[in-house]
C-alpha cells in the first residue's frame, strides 16, 4: 500500500487517484501550498542568482562580444530555467527537487514536452511579464498605477490554486498536470513486519529483488491480478501453474507446488511488483508489459 493511498483512505483532502491508459489506479498526493511557494522560492533564488553571476561576468568581460553574450544566456536563462529542468528531470526542478515534489501529467500517462512548455509558458503571463512591466518604469506607464495594476495581476493569478480544489494554477489547467509529493520508495527487506493470528504473510515469507521485479510490466501484473481473482475448483492448478512459470522467469526458487503455497507466491509477486509500478508510473514512466524495454 502507497503512502498516496493509506492518505485517501484516512480521508485526506489532497490525496488523489488516477486511471492510468493500461487501466491501473494509481494513487498520489497533491503538493500543498506552502510546499509549491518553497518550492517557487528556491527556483527563483537560484535564478537570480545564476543571472547576476552571468549579469557581472558580462560586463567584466567587456566588449561587443563579452555583452552579446552576456544577453543571450541572461535570455535563454530567463526563459528556459523552469521549462529545461523539468524536461531533463521528468517534471522536477531543483526546486521541486529540494522539496521532494514533481509534476506529473492528471490523465496518468507520460509527462509530454508540449505540458511542460504550455505550463511554463503559462508562468510568463503569470509572473514575469507583470513584473517586467512594473520594473520597466516610465516605459510602459507613470505612477502609482502601474504597480497597483501589476500586484492585483499576480495577485489574482497567484490566489487561483486556492478557489479549486486541486490547487491548478493556471498552467496546470491548461497543460493538464499535477504537481505531487514524491512517494518514498520502500525498499522490501524494510518493509513492516506484519503477522496475523501468528502466521506469516505472503510478503514476509516472499521477498524479491529489483531485477526479478523488472522482468514483468502492466499487462502482466493485470493478467496475475485476474489469476488471482478468479475462483473456481480448477484454479488451484492454475496457480501452481503460473506460480512456477513466474519462480522459473524470474529466477527464484520455485515454492512449494502445493495450491495454497501457490497462492502465497503469487499474492506476495503481485503486491511487489504492483508497489513497484505503481512508483514509476507516478513518476512518468511505464512499462506496458515484458517486451517494453
Amino acid at each position: 500500500m502507497t503512502d498516496a493511498l493509506a492518505l485517501a483512505e484516512r480521508g485526506d483532502k489532497l490525496a488523489r487517484s488516477v486511471v492510468t491508459p493500461e487501466g491501473v489506479v494509481v494513487f498520489v498526493r497533491l503538493a500543498g501550498m506552502g510546499e509549491r511557494v518553497s518550492a517557487l522560492t528556491i527556483d527563483l533564488a537560484i535564478l537570480l542568482a545564476a543571472l547576476a553571476v552571468v549579469a557581472i561576468s558580462s560586463h567584466l568581460a567587456g566588449g561587443y562580444f563579452g555583452r552579446t553574450a552576456g544577453i543571450l544566456l541572461l535570455f535563454l536563462m530567463r526563459s528556459f530555467y523552469f521549462t529545461g529542468f523539468e524536461l531533463a528531470w521528468n517534471g522536477r526542478t531543483p526546486g521541486k527537487r529540494m522539496t521532494s515534489l514533481r509534476v506529473v501529467n492528471r490523465r496518468g500517462g507520460p509527462l509530454a514536452p508540449a505540458a511542460v512548455i504550455a505550463r511554463n509558458l503559462m508562468r510568463e503571463v503569470e509572473l514575469f511579464i507583470p513584473l517586467s512591466i512594473a520594473l520597466s518604469g516610465n516605459t510602459i506607464a507613470e505612477g502609482p498605477w502601474t504597480w497597483l495594476a501589476t500586484a492585483v495581476w499576480i495577485g489574482v493569478l497567484a490566489a487561483l490554486p486556492l478557489f479549486n480544489r486541486d490547487h491548478l494554477r493556471a498552467g496546470d489547467m491548461i497543460a493538464g498536470t499535477w504537481v505531487v509529493v514524491e512517494p518514498k520508495p520502500v525498499l522490501l527487506p524494510d518493509l513492516a513486519e506484519v503477522r496475523r493470528g501468528g502466521e506469516s504473510t505472503p510478503e514476509e515469507t516472499y521477498r524479491f529483488t529489483e531485477p526479478q521485479l523488472v522482468v514483468y510490466g502492466v499487462k502482466e501484473l493485470q493478467v496475475l491480478e485476474e489469476v488471482l481473482r478468479s475462483a473456481g475448483a480448477e484454479q488451484g492448478a492454475v496457480r501452481r501453474d503460473v506460480a512456477q512459470r513466474i519462480a522459473r522467469k524470474i529466477g527464484y526458487p520455485l515454492p512449494n507446488p502445493q495450491d495454497q503455497e501457490a497462492t502465497r507466491f503469487l499474492e506476495a509477486f503481485y503486491a511487489a511488483q504492483r508497489r513497484r509500478l505503481e512508483t514509476e508510473l507516478t513518476f512518468g514512466r511505464r512499462r506496458r508489459d515484458k517486451n517494453d524495454r
